[in-house]
């Protein structure tokens, strides 16, 4: 890296280097974060005096993004850090502005410790928010913009947030929520009127914009698990002590320093929080738009001529259902990066994404609790669609058997992960299960020859027909791919003489038509017998949550 440097800015920054070398992770990873960080341009050449700021805020605030929107703002101040549909802010403006947010907010009464709940689109009042609760210490909880009033008003009540940041198209739900709530406008619509006041107020009655002291005591982020299987809960993540598990994943996805990243995926998810986070390290630019549209998709990475695209999998799909022509009418080259995420990634679906838009596509496979387990390349979705990768670096992966054994490869078991990004715990109480240190992700698969991880499916979702075992992933991917289907579940239903049994439930493409019967025959021509769905039903759309994962419940 040194050889990349020149005159007075090298010893000053070798200097500023010396200052960091904590937050860069345990001394054998040192090297390999280095390598890994300059060839992303998060550790490149700068002016003297920049590089002693930047370190000094480094030390000041650690690995926060309190820290990170700081040295972007004495790096990069006038360039563009958010773009969406209210315009453009700088990195210096937004800066400034959460400063000023900070202090407003500490003067409605929200101090360090105190949680803060968000409810918000992918807007520049999301980044904001949470970037002003970091510089108070104040922790921020995800709320997801899908839950109805009642889940609301649950989370509400368990997680006892102090005040509650949302945007005005929410006010409707929150009838039902408890409590002496303070309550901010995020994102005001058109004529709604909520009698709250607005984060744009609150930014613009506070004169002062200088630099706050960091606090005594981290933020949290709580992000709420999807909820498919059963109550939503709260997990709580510190910020990470070092720039480790940045390096690990830009080291198997190339995300790089300065370029425009289009994020589709929701924010409050943490797919979406992830690339915020990361984003901070790369100095990035954040295209966002409150919501997903496919085509709108498309136009935002040719208009702003976007390097990467973060996307939950039926976002990939809504796009590739657009015609062809409406397609090629958007000249997407300059994308070097989609990355997936947030619900399994059929391998017909990753094949095609990369048949039209080139072999950009990564996909990752993590949860809410554990973070990250594997990151699939584009060679790996080659040589093996449906594959969900390999660990990072820094990242143990095992898959255990039901007495906490390990199986061999090709038997399926429960996925077991460890790295620094998996959660302390939910905040209800209770965790996750630990076998050797490594915490169960709550799904189950298989790792073939070569090391690469098959999801089968979640490890609550086995569904034992006759006395065989039967995981729905292995049907779902086999139908997936079947030039007449467009989306496909399969669920267990209860039985009197089976147990149990399976059952199809398959959204048609468009002209296409299949038979039950041909459904049947065309799974006992490929899988075992028992894997064959007794009932199959047809319909127009699956119901899903904000992050594309399919509500089984509601099929059962």
């Amino acid at each position: 890296m040194s050889e990349r440097l020149s005159g007075l800015a090298q010893p000053v920054l070798q200097r500023a280097q010396h200052i960091q070398i904590g937050s860069l992770g345990a001394l054998p990873d040192v090297p390999f974060n280095l390598r890994v960080l300059a060839e992303a341009g998060v550790v490149r050449p700068m002016r003297p005096d920049i590089a002693l700021q930047v370190a000094r805020e480094l030390r000041r605030w650690g690995a926060s993004p309190a820290a990170g929107v700081t040295m972007c703002a004495l790096r990069y101040p006038d360039e563009p850090m958010v773009v969406d549909e209210a315009g453009t802010l700088t990195f210096a403006q937004v800066h400034s502005r959460t400063n000023r947010l900070a202090r407003a907010l500490r003067r409605e009464g929200v101090r360090a410790g105190d949680g803060v709940a968000i409810l918000a689109r992918n807007h520049r009042g999301f980044i904001e928010s949470v970037l002003a609760l970091a510089k108070l210490g104040a922790s921020a909880l995800m709320m997801n913009t899908m839950f109805s009033g009642p889940q609301l008003a649950g989370v509400v009540r368990e997680e006892k947030p102090r005040a509650l940041i949302y945007d005005s198209e929410f006010a409707g739900l929150l009838s039902r929520v408890e409590g002496d709530l303070v309550r901010f406008v995020a994102w005001e619509e058109e004529g709604d009127e909520t009698g709250d006041r607005s984060l744009e107020s609150l930014i613009e009655s506070e004169p002062d914009d200088s630099d706050l002291e960091p606090p005594e005591r981290r933020s949290h982020f709580i992000i709420l698990t999807s909820g498919t299987t059963g109550a939503p809960k709260g997990a709580r993540r510190t910020q990470p002590a070092t720039l480790s598990p940045i390096a690990s994943l830009l080291d198997r996805i190339p995300l790089r320093s300065r370029e425009r990243t289009v994020i589709a995926a929701p924010l409050f998810h943490s797919w979406g929080f992830l690339h915020f986070s990361i984003g901070l390290s790369l100095g990035s630019t954040y295209v966002l738009r409150r919501k997903f549209d496919p085509e709108a998709t498309l136009a935002m990475v040719a208009e702003n001529r976007a390097e990467a695209l973060i996307v939950v999998p039926v976002m990939m799909q809504r796009i590739l259902e657009l015609p062809d022509a409406t397609i090629a009418s958007y000249d997407t080259s300059s994308l070097r990066v989609t990355a997936a995420s947030g619900s399994a990634l059929p391998g017909p679906l990753a094949t095609r994404w990369m048949d039209t838009f080139g072999d950009n596509l990564y996909n990752l496979y993590g949860s809410t609790e554990v973070a990250w387990a594997t990151i699939a390349t584009p060679a790996d979705l080659r040589a093996a669609p449906g594959t969900a990768g390999r660990p990072p670096h820094g990242t143990r992966l095992a898959i255990f058997d039901a007495h906490g054994k390990p199986v061999p490869p090709g038997e399926t078991g429960r996925i077991f992960v460890g790295n620094e990004m998996r959660m302390e715990g939910y905040t209800g109480g209770g965790n996750k299960d630990v076998i050797d240190g490594l915490l169960c992700s709550g799904d189950v698969g298989h790792l073939d020859e070569e090391g690469r991880l098959f999801i089968d499916g979640r490890d609550d979702e086995m569904i034992v027909s006759g006395g065989e075992n039967v995981f729905p992933r292995e049907v779902e991917d086999l139908l997936a791919g079947h030039d007449a289907v467009k989306e496909v579940a399969v669920v267990g239903v209860d039985d009197e003489e089976f147990g149990q049994r399976l059952k199809a439930v398959i959204v048609l493409n468009d002209g296409a038509e299949w038979s039950a019967d041909e459904v049947k025959r065309f799974v006992k021509e490929n899988l075992a017998a028992y894997k064959v769905p007794r009932d199959v039903e047809f319909i127009d759309e699956l119901p899903r949550n904000a992050t594309g994962k399919i509500l089984k419940r509601e099929l059962v």
